[in-house]
Order: C-alpha cells, then sequence, then structure tokens
C-alpha cells in the first residue's frame, strides 16, 4: 500500500492541504491556525500522537494505518446555531465515500459521529467550533489498513479487515471531500434549515440508531433507556422510552444488542 505522501487526488478538493508526518492533534493544529485559511483547508496526517475523540478520549492508531485529517468549513448563509448538524452531515458523507470506493460494504451512521460497519467502528468524528463561531473543524479518524491485533478494542474493525480494496490514504481521502462538499453545499442551500428536505431523509437513512434500543448517558451523568426512534428537524435523536419521550441533543448513546 502507499500512502501518496503528494495527495494529489485530493489537492483539487480542498482550498489549501498540509501533510503532516506527525502531530499531536490535526483538530488543535487546524484550529490554531484557521484565522489565516479559508474554508475548506485541510490537514492530514500518517501519525496523530495526542489524537482525541469525543469527551475528550484518547485516539490511537499505528502509524500510517488510519485516514486522520481535519477540515475547516466556513458555512455561507448558515446560523451558528445550525452547526450542530455537521457531525452528522460528515458522517454520512464518510458512509457515502465508503460506498462509492466499495458498493457491496455497508457503512452506517451511529449517532451523532461514529460510522459503523456491522456495528464495529471504523471512523470517529470530532467536530469543533472556530473560537469566533465562524465555522468549524471536523476531524475524522477512520481505520483503514489495521490487522485484527492492531486495532485497540473488539468492537473495532478496519476497512481492509471488511474487504474494502484502498490502494493508499488519498483514495478515501478525496472521495470523502467530493461527498462532503456536495453535502455541505446541500446544507448551505438550505439555509441550516433541513426539516423536510432530501438531506435529513438522507442523514436518517444512513443512521443504523434509528430504531435501536439505546442507552442515553447524559451530559449530567444520568441515564436514559429506550428505543431511538428518529432525528428531528434540529438534529437531535429522538428516545421513546418506557413512560416518556427524549430528545437528545448531547450525550453518548450505547447500541444495545439485540435478544
Amino acid at each position: 500500500m502507499s500512502h501518496s505522501p503528494d495527495f494529489a487526488r485530493s489537492r483539487p478538493m480542498a482550498a489549501w492541504l498540509e501533510h503532516l508526518g506527525s502531530v499531536d492533534s490535526t483538530n488543535r493544529l487546524l484550529l490554531e491556525k484557521a484565522a489565516e485559511l479559508p474554508g475548506w483547508a485541510v490537514m492530514v496526517t500518517d501519525l496523530q500522537t495526542g489524537g482525541r475523540g469525543r469527551s475528550g478520549r484518547v485516539w490511537d492508531a499505528p502509524a500510517a494505518s488510519s485516514l486522520l485529517a481535519s477540515v475547516l468549513i466556513r458555512p455561507v448563509g448558515v446560523r451558528a446555531t445550525e452547526f450542530g448538524w455537521l457531525p452528522l452531515i460528515a458522517g454520512l458523507s464518510m458512509v457515502d465515500a465508503i460506498a462509492a470506493l466499495s458498493p457491496k460494504v455497508r457503512a452506517a451512521v451511529k449517532w451523532p459521529n461514529d460510522v459503523l460497519i456491522r456495528d464495529h467502528k471504523v471512523c470517529g468524528i470530532l467536530s469543533e467550533l472556530l473560537p469566533d463561531a465562524s465555522g468549524v473543524v471536523i476531524g475524522s479518524g477512520v481505520n483503514l489498513f489495521q490487522t485484527r491485533e492492531q486495532l485497540p478494542i473488539d468492537t473495532a474493525t478496519s476497512l481492509t479487515l471488511e474487504g474494502v480494496e484502498i490502494a493508499e490514504v488519498d483514495e478515501l481521502l478525496a472521495q470523502y471531500l467530493r461527498e462532503l462538499r456536495r453535502n455541505v453545499d446541500e446544507f448551505e442551500a438550505l439555509a441550516g434549515e433541513l426539516d423536510g428536505s432530501d438531506l435529513l431523509q438522507r442523514i436518517r437513512a444512513a443512521c443504523t440508531t434509528i430504531g435501536r434500543d439505546v442507552r442515553v448517558i447524559l451530559p449530567d451523568s444520568s441515564e436514559f433507556l429506550g428505543v431511538a426512534t428518529d432525528i428531528d428537524a434540529l438534529g437531535r435523536l429522538v428516545v421513546r422510552g418506557s413512560s416518556e419521550t427524549l430528545t437528545v441533543s448531547a450525550g453518548d448513546v450505547v447500541h444495545l444488542r439485540h435478544n
């Protein structure tokens, strides 16, 4: 496999692209540089030494085994209050990219920001707001070439293990950027108002959380059990419990195993 340091496929999809051999966090560095960079600036690395997932969790992977990239997005004509859609849009875009490269492999979004294949995590997404709220940095970490032994947990997988044949990191990054641009263009055309849109229908269709029994761990550490029934017009997960229905805008969602 080649890791294509020139990123010839991806550069035409980016306004600016920097490839680093190693960095603590592409999100941190892109956030730091954002004031001097245009929208659709991309930072990609072979090794991330201080990568973070949601809630400050560590993201760790062997060098050159993953797609580790961050994208600066400054949505035009969209209020910052609607930026909460962007992790879901990024997840949909990664699902679309995997489908384009390997139509037989079905990836899906776990609300709000993981991508799964056969209920195993293949990608994590972390979206962070710029200090001036003019946009967001969206980081994606995709397991590409890891063997089973290289994966940190049993519930993770890699594209190679799932039979997705990718010759180089650049191949997936270019396809992801292509799909992300298409979906963000639609998001901008809707001014962030997704109610009744085709984009919302595609987000719902890609979301494997809908229809599942779930445990929601809320920001105050309380838990709510129920069935995830929908993603509403604000991007919140609708969970029907035994006595009440909850709309969740933030929290960790655990898929409970089917009986």
